[in-house]
């Protein structure tokens, strides 16, 4: 289980906790596939470290890659963000239910007082 308590999520979190990650997966985002090179143009890191960062953000399945001759292509894979989108999803449908009661409550609590003022 991950550390967020998430074994599908936990990983995306961990990867995305990285601020130069989280650069290397907006650039690709924005400015489409990338090669390693290409990416270190636009992100003030090194190639090893956009590799090394790229290797993580794959593991996870925020990133997928291609090879063309001998480059590798990388691009945005929606995988690892689906398994962090169900996970968040969770937290929105309790707060819809939880409103949702709410709404009950304070509705039966309306139609009450409306009865006393009836009668």
């Amino acid at each position: 289980m991950g550390t967020y308590g998430s074994p599908e999520a936990g990983p995306v979190l961990d990867a995305l906790g990285d601020p130069t990650r989280r650069a290397i997966l907006e650039t690709l985002r924005q400015g489409g596939p990338s090669s390693v090179g290409g990416l270190a143009e636009r992100i003030p890191v090194s190639r090893p470290a956009i590799s090394q960062h790229l290797k993580v953000l794959g593991a996870v399945g925020l990133v997928d890659h291609e090879s063309r001759g001998t480059r590798n292509i990388y691009r945005v894979d929606r995988t690892g963000l689906d398994d962090l989108r169900a996970w968040l999803d969770r937290f929105w449908d309790d707060a819809l239910e939880a409103y949702a009661g709410h709404v009950r409550r304070t509705e039966a609590a309306t139609a009450g007082e409306e009865v006393e003022e009836r009668g």
